[in-house]
């Protein structure tokens, strides 16, 4: 079943940067969005989640569709006291089991936590919340190996209902993580 269909989008801020994109995201997929740099990959992602400009085309979802947003760089409060507990609570991603790399850091503050911990725990809340759609926005950012592996099994485990749509410049990680890639370099407005 279909999560998400998008038909002759067009996305931007103050002017489109990406145009005609059309594609779906079904249950249980993992669609991997690749281009060049700067041709609006994570502001098709940010259209999608609110936070850029829809100019026209047409965006069909459920009604009831939930969708958390990963940004490439998750934002977090300096000397904010709040313990990784505390965040999953707030994403309601806290009943679910939490990896042994994620679970030692259950206790600890957030802004104490290095990028990599950081990313990998956000990532976590958004898979583990109640989001039926998934947008992660270069995942892979500040992870060790270690970290893009337990990212890799994070997805692999994904909940069948949920919709995942990933942008990476990791073509080896793209390869591994995503059930189908669409190229959007095309879609580019130079012009417009």
């Amino acid at each position: 079943m279909s999560l998400l269909h998008l038909q002759d989008l067009t996305v931007g801020y103050q002017k489109p940067i990406l145009a005609n994109v059309t594609f779906e995201v079904k249950k249980g997929e993992v669609l991997g969005l690749s281009g060049s740099n700067g041709c609006g990959k994570s502001t098709l992602l940010k259209a999608l989640s609110g936070e850029a400009r829809i100019f026209s085309g047409i965006v069909s979802k459920l009604p009831t569709l939930k969708i958390s947003l990963q940004k490439q760089h998750p934002p977090r409060l300096a000397d904010f006291p709040l313990s990784a507990n505390e965040y999953l609570k707030l994403m309601a991603a806290h009943e679910i089991a939490l990896p042994p790399r994620l679970e030692i850091l259950r206790h600890k503050r957030v802004d104490s936590l290095s990028g990599g911990q950081f990313q990998l725990l956000s990532i976590f809340a958004c898979l583990a919340s109640p989001s039926q759609l998934v947008l992660l926005d270069e995942p892979t950012n500040n992870l060790d190996p270690a970290g893009v592996n337990l990212l890799l099994t994070m997805l692999k485990n994904r909940r069948p209902e949920q919709g995942i749509v990933l942008i990476s410049h990791d073509h080896d990680f793209v390869a591994a993580a995503t059930t189908r890639q669409i190229d959007l370099t095309a879609l580019h407005c130079s012009d417009l």
